[in-house]
């Protein structure tokens, strides 16, 4: 149970006195569930590492999960709601007009970020300064290169300066929100209301009487059969639930499969990697009803298509009577979200070869629907569960392992029907051309192109999940993914070609053949994450 203080306490937020009365709250408890905050946003569960949750106390950002709320008493919370207008509103029309904003879940804590450093009066040109503000923030979608862009264009559209842009009309909207639909694979908007984290997330959408269930820990005695632990505040389930921090671990272990043997050109073995997708799992349903979805303003990259929590609030809800938020925690989402499949594999270089993949439904077709010359393998594997439908699972090892085995990149056509190529450029920045039928929106496909370079840079270079020999897993905070942060991601030059035809996905295509240019431009290691330094 969460106790209340003997002594309650007083928070001024967004220039209102509020009366705390739970010694043990976190100032995002009470932002979020006693106020109803909704722009502040937990990613991390609660441990200060994506910066989803950031304010301002007394002008200084701050992440709340993990600030105590009497740490704060008397002091000034500004949040994202308010800032004012015109500085919130400049904010938001400059990330959308960059594509700095993707599903939007991280935004509004950068956005706080940047108005805290604006307030410095920091150079706006300085984008090294911008990209070091944003060591405490993760944002997977965007590869942080629009973020950057939207701190430079800020000025040009803060509300009031002559010549401040305004919002595309409503048939441009139209397209660029298809575009992103494209590229997401799930339906998304796009717009100023998205960087103001507003484009639809489960949790935000919940009726504030809604009870709240969680995963229960390891010793928790007031779970159901199906391991949930329900009660009348996020807070109260969490401490019901003795949920047990997030970890990371300082052990390693090598890839889990061996190559098989023979005569190779190129051989490859990878980790187990986390998709790192920051909303986490969520949903909400009254008695009787549909549950709100999962996937929010976005397909987690895949890793959401067939999350639980759905029906795990349509039944608890029926159960309860009542309307139900079901949350998981960050390491629920590592223990029981959807992986990348560990391959190993041999290539010659006529294309033909072996690969040995953790079984996975579907991965061998669609492996051997992309590289009919090679022979695929689905062997057990302890460990979490893998899921095809991860970004590029299966296909883009294949299509890298082939580019590699040519020695060079070269156009690789993605399942979606886009098609792209990619460069490491001597000062090791990232050239990419893409084709994905007519643009629809050029900065919407932009940004989802420099977010797929950003992730593939990550895939091969750091990203890893420290999975022992017995399959448990042992990182279970976001910031043990490895995700490259926005200070050392190269910057990424992406070029359109629009040729007319049916738009499709082209930033998978991005996501395979910058993956590729980058494990070449690395010295082709037999393992993945190669490490961040470059090739010869």
């Amino acid at each position: 149970m969460v106790a209340a203080s003997a002594d309650p306490f007083e928070l001024i937020v967004d220039g209102a006195v509020v009366l705390v009365a739970a010694e043990s709250l976190t100032l995002l408890d009470v932002l979020r569930e006693q106020l109803g905050v909704r722009s502040v946003k937990d990613g991390c569960s609660p441990q200060g590492q994506c910066g989803c949750c950031t304010v301002l106390v007394d002008g200084q950002p701050r992440v709340a999960c993990v600030t105590p709320a009497r740490r704060v008493a008397g002091r000034a919370i500004t949040t994202l709601e308010g800032l004012d207008v015109q500085v919130r509103d400049g904010w938001a029309r400059a990330f959308a007009a960059t594509g700095g904003s993707q599903c939007g879940f991280c935004t509004p804590g950068i956005i706080c970020r940047f108005a805290g450093l604006q307030a410095k009066r920091a150079d706006h040109d300085d984008r090294d300064a911008a990209a070091r503000a944003l060591a405490a923030h993760l944002c997977r979608c965007t590869g942080w290169q629009p973020i950057l862009d939207a701190w430079q264009a800020y000025p040009g559209f803060a509300a009031g300066m002559a010549g401040a842009a305004t919002d595309p009309d409503s048939g441009q909207r139209a397209a660029a929100d298809l575009r992103a639909t494209i590229e997401g694979s799930t339906p998304q908007s796009t717009g100023p209301h998205v960087s103001l984290g507003t484009g639809g997330f489960a949790d935000d959408t919940a009726p504030a009487d809604a009870l709240v269930a969680v995963r229960a820990g390891p010793d928790a005695s007031a779970a159901d059969e199906h391991g949930w632990v329900v009660a009348e505040t996020a807070a109260e389930a969490r401490s019901l639930a003795g949920q047990i921090p997030g970890r990371r671990t300082t052990a390693s272990w090598e890839p889990p499969l061996e190559v098989p043997p023979g005569d190779w050109a190129v051989t490859l073995c990878t980790s187990w990697v986390e998709p790192g997708y920051l909303e986490t799992d969520a949903a909400w349903c009254e008695p009787g009803g549909e549950p709100a979805s999962p996937l929010g303003n976005g397909g987690a990259f895949g890793g959401k298509l067939h999350s639980p929590v759905a029906e795990a609030a349509r039944l608890l809800a029926d159960r309860h009577g009542r309307p139900v938020r079901v949350l998981w925690s960050r390491p629920d989402t590592v223990e029981l979200g959807p992986k990348r499949p560990p391959i190993a594999a041999g290539v010659r270089s006529d294309g033909s070869g072996e690969m040995v993949v953790a079984r996975t439904p579907g991965v061998a077709e669609t492996i051997r629907a992309y590289a009919p010359d090679l022979n695929v393998t689905e062997v057990d594997l302890p460990g979490p569960p893998t899921s095809v439908q991860v970004r590029g699972a299966g296909w883009a090892e294949a299509a890298v392992l082939l580019a590699a085995a040519r020695g060079e990149p070269g156009w690789i056509t993605c399942p979606g029907g886009g098609s792209a190529t990619a460069a490491v450029d001597g000062d090791g920045s990232i050239s990419v051309e893409v084709r994905a039928g007519r643009v629809l929106d050029e900065t919407v496909l932009r940004s989802y192109c420099t977010g797929a370079a950003h992730m593939a840079y990550s895939w091969v270079t750091s990203e890893s999940l420290g999975v022992d020999p017995a399959g448990v897993v042992h990182d279970l905070t976001v910031r043990s993914f490895g995700i490259v942060s926005a200070a050392k991601m190269p910057a990424v030059q992406v070029d359109v070609l629009d040729d007319g035809s049916e738009p499709v996905n082209g930033s998978d295509a991005v996501f395979a053949a910058v993956a590729a240019a980058v494990w070449i431009d690395r010295g082709l290691s037999p393992t993945w994450p190669t490490g961040s330094s470059t090739g010869a």
